[in-house]
């Protein structure tokens, strides 16, 4: 079954503005193209530009992770998440209480 893009969209945006909000910061961005952008997780910190880690995931993936029906470990290893540098691990901070 199809997904709705509209209801994907908005649980996408949801749930990257709960991280944001759960792991405040700006030393690692979440890209979750085409509907989400944040900055999260504490020192150091960061100001201008790439941050030097970068997280990068498909929406329906993301909002499995965000919700734990997914694991991080996983959909690293699946090519599901592209992540880089040493703060762009998420498992501290997934799934999003709730």
């Amino acid at each position: 079954m199809p997904f709705d893009r509209q209801v994907l969209a908005a649980r996408t945006r949801l749930l990257a503005d709960a991280l944001a909000v759960e792991a405040p910061g700006t030393s690692t961005e979440v890209r979750i193209p085409p509907f989400a952008v944040v900055r999260c997780i504490e020192d150091p910190r960061h100001t201008r530009g790439t941050p030097p880690n970068v997280v990068e995931s498909d929406p329906l993936t993301w909002v499995r992770l965000a919700t734990g029906r997914a694991q991080w470990a996983a959909a690293v290893e699946n090519a599901q998440v592209k992540a880089s540098g040493e703060r762009a691990d998420l498992v501290e901070v997934l799934p999003i209480p709730g």
